[in-house]
């Protein structure tokens, strides 16, 4: 078999080196994601967790930046029409990953909710499965661009942390509510713990349809 074939711009490489850095971009988000839990856990209100905001935001900027260039490229110069769609897709549901990371992390340092210290381990524990989740979805989306047979080899992995991480949440949300904490306090930490698992569950989403645009290729 020709392997030229099975990358998706391979007539094309510009615009492959572009999609490739957007990808290496979501990929530091979710490693800069984990690290700013990490940093907030330490110490909320030191210089680094600002400068971790800044990080997350600078990449946050910089995946529009690229998205919108290899949205351009792609109707400009005509490219894969059958698959257009569906790459367009890809890109806007890996730059919410990006926009669902840097949200959360402004909501930490906005309101500060007060974990305690035996709650930390579990914590760093869902930042990361979340983490290897979104770096799964990376692989797997960068296979889609140059090795469509190998996209599965990914895929398993982030539904393999995305449940890591539901389990971890479970865990932090029984050990909330069976704690002494106001109620009112139980329910503003268990909205934190949610919206780290949700960026596992949105990795999800996104490999799902990545099977099905997959398929499509394979079809």
């Amino acid at each position: 078999m020709d392997k030229s074939k099975l990358r998706l711009f391979h007539t094309t490489r510009e615009v492959e080196m572009h999609f490739d850095s957007f990808l290496d971009t979501v990929s530091q988000g979710g490693l800069a994601f984990r690290s700013a839990i990490g940093v907030y856990l330490d110490s909320a209100a030191n210089d680094d967790l600002a400068a971790k905001l800044k990080q997350l935001n600078e990449l946050e900027h910089k995946g529009d930046d690229l998205r919108r260039q290899v949205e351009q490229e792609l109707y400009t110069m005509a490219l894969i029409p059958d698959f257009r769609g569906d790459v367009l897709s890809l890109l806007e549901d890996l730059d919410c990953l990006l926009n669902v990371m840097e949200e959360t992390m402004v909501s930490f340092a906005i309101e500060r909710p007060a974990f305690s210290q035996e709650l930390h381990a579990d914590l760093r524990e869902l930042a990361e499965s979340v983490s290897m989740a979104v770096e799964s979805t990376v692989l797997a989306s960068r296979a889609f661009l140059r090795d469509i047979h190998s996209v599965r080899d990914h895929l398993h992995k982030v539904m393999f942390y995305e449940k890591d991480a539901d389990r971890a949440s479970d865990k932090l949300k029984r050990a909330v509510f069976g704690s002494s904490m106001p109620l009112a306090e139980k329910l503003h930490l268990r909205r934190f713990i949610d919206a780290i698992d949700h960026i596992a569950d949105e990795s999800e989403d996104v490999a799902d349809w990545l099977a099905i645009y997959t398929i499509k290729r394979l079809d």
